[in-house]
């Protein structure tokens, strides 16, 4: 069993950031893929970033160039930095992690980006 604890959300004006974190009860080292998705009201949820169990990443288009996906193995945390947030980037933000074929989330964390 994994758990996975999002933080970090809040609201911010648009240009602003956030970093959002998302511990793991265990080694992230050991999954297979860990990745960020996000839902807006009325809206799927959708993928904004992945980090494949190689290391490569990947990006939503509509995120590239301000959204960037990290992680600390020491700290089982993933991060995700947002910068030059804007108004469409509003939703509730989740963590994921792949494991032996299963797929876990997190609680997610909303972010809400309003002047």
């Amino acid at each position: 069993q994994v758990q996975l604890v999002e933080s970090g959300g809040g609201l911010v004006q648009p240009g602003g950031s956030l970093r959002l974190s998302c511990a793991a009860s265990r080694s992230i080292f050991s999954f297979h893929a860990t990745g960020w998705f996000r839902q807006a009201p009325g809206k799927q949820r959708e993928l904004v970033a992945h980090i494949a169990g190689g290391g490569v990443t990947n990006y939503a288009d509509s995120v590239k160039g301000r959204f960037t996906i990290s992680r600390d193995n020491a700290k089982n945390t993933m991060y995700l930095q947002m910068n030059s947030l804007k108004p469409e980037d509003t939703a509730v933000y989740y963590c994921n992690a792949q494991l032996r074929g299963i797929i876990y989330w997190g609680q997610g964390t909303q972010v809400t980006v309003s002047s």
